[in-house]
């Protein structure tokens, strides 16, 4: 298990574009939420930061739904080293956990490289405009260190989003394993030498 911090993209960066199959069968696409906030989370079945918060966030994300937000979860993972990733085993995911969200894989993994994700979960939260308006963790609690799954973080910046509170100027990175990146290799902008 490599632990793999988010990039942090800067915030203010419009929300790049997406066309992609989900559990439901039917392909999603970013315009599909044209006027409402927009968290977009990369995750997957098998990564066990995943699994850690898993059955709270399919419970979040239901609340935050009913109050106006769009969610769409995205695997990026490379299926073929992966199959515990692929779209069917996404369907078994979505229903045994109760994700009432998009799941959505991103087999090409452009959409990944677009949104500059790096590990699973990777939180982007965008305004009404889809503006990003926080990237970082669900909360404090990771595997295994004893702290409680509660969605602190992003819990605030949803509020926030929809006009009840302040944004949070201190956003943490998001911690978990990394994209399984086809090939092994990870995108430039992992590269210090690459536009960060």
């Amino acid at each position: 298990m490599v632990k793999t911090a988010s990039t942090m993209l800067t915030l203010g960066t419009g929300a790049p574009d997406f066309q992609l199959p989900g559990t439901n069968g039917a392909v999603v696409s970013r315009t599909d939420f044209a006027g409402k906030p927009l968290l977009v989370i990369f995750m997957c079945n098998h990564c066990p930061f995943v699994k850690h918060l898993a059955d709270h966030l399919a419970s979040a994300t239901r609340q935050w739904m009913e109050q106006g937000v769009a969610v769409v979860g995205i695997s990026s993972n490379d299926v073929v080293a992966y199959p515990q990733d692929n779209l069917d085993a996404m369907k078994v995911e979505a229903a045994e956990r109760g994700y009432e969200f998009p799941y959505l894989l991103d087999e090409t993994q452009e959409v990944a490289k677009a949104y500059r994700a790096a590990c699973t979960p990777d939180f982007f939260l965008f305004d009404a405009g889809h503006q990003l308006v926080y990237r970082g963790q669900y909360d404090d609690s990771r595997p295994s260190n004893g702290v409680a799954v509660t969605g602190a973080d992003l819990q605030q910046a949803v509020q926030a989003v929809l006009g009840q509170g302040e944004m949070s100027a201190e956003q943490k990175p998001s911690i978990g394993c990394n994209i399984k990146w086809k090939g092994g290799a990870e995108p430039d902008y992992f590269n210090p030498q690459g536009v960060q």
